[in-house]
């Protein structure tokens, strides 16, 4: 396919952003994909923080946007900015299909977004699976949003262990997935999966921002999360990495 290249700036850190390809709920007939806040936000402390970005997908191309994150009612003024942004419009319709060959060690972090759409293409993608392994296994900084989290669930620590047993995270709780009306349209309760999986899952009032970092992980619970994600992402690089970077762009 003829993607755009991927963006390269000044080389300084390399972050590869992960958003869903799939845009239908269920059988209800409605539309689905990325919720555009857990990708604007982070994107643009990225960006003004040096990074070069690359945004992939599990089949390439334009990234569905669930509608109602387009909508007046969510628009922020960097949700604004970011759909006049034409080199951002550009990264969200030429996304890279995970079948490239993605290498972890081309990256210096991973950042999984969320949305509806995550739940159903997220979950047992063995390219997706094989990535997240791979950035876990040489220590590298990985952030997950909301049903982002979604892609944790099937990669493995030593020995086939879940990555997620035993490891403090967050993800969209069960109470909100029953105030957003969708409880029996998701294929599964993710807070319930991840328990199940051994994960020492914790949550804050629906719809706040809460963040949890474990180790070279760091989870949000939901949309409001995603700023604080990134910002800790990028603190934590700085700490592991010994490298210093301007802290301006974490206000």
């Amino acid at each position: 396919m003829d993607y755009a290249p991927r963006r390269r700036t000044t080389g300084y850190m390399k972050i590869l952003i992960i958003a869903t390809s799939h845009e239908q709920l269920g059988d209800t007939g409605r539309k689905t994909g990325l919720w555009l806040e857990e990708l604007a936000n982070p994107y643009y402390i990225f960006k003004d923080g040096g990074a070069d970005i690359t945004l992939a997908s599990p089949k390439g191309g334009p990234i569905p946007l669930d509608p109602k994150s387009e909508s007046i009612i969510a628009s922020t003024s960097t949700i604004r900015r970011f759909q006049k942004d034409l080199e951002a419009i550009a990264l969200i319709e030429h996304s890279i299909s995970l079948d490239t060959i993605l290498k972890a060690e081309d990256f210096d972090m991973l950042f999984i977004t969320g949305g509806h759409g995550p739940m159903w293409d997220f979950p047992d993608n063995p390219l997706l699976q094989q990535l997240t392994e791979d950035f876990s296994r040489q220590q590298k900084v990985i952030g997950a949003v909301c049903h982002g989290v979604a892609a944790l669930l099937s990669p493995k620590a030593e020995f086939g262990i879940a990555l997620v047993k035993g490891r403090q995270l967050t993800a969209f709780s069960n109470t909100e997935e029953q105030a957003s009306g969708l409880t029996e349209v998701v294929p599964f309760l993710l807070e319930s999966n991840l328990v199940a999986a051994g994960a020492l899952y914790s949550k804050s009032a629906d719809y706040t921002s809460h963040t949890v970092t474990d180790g070279n992980l760091i989870t949000g619970q939901n949309p409001a999360s995603a700023k604080e994600v990134a910002r800790k992402m990028l603190v934590l690089w700085k700490e592991l990495s010994g490298k210093a970077i301007s802290l301006a762009q974490l206000n």
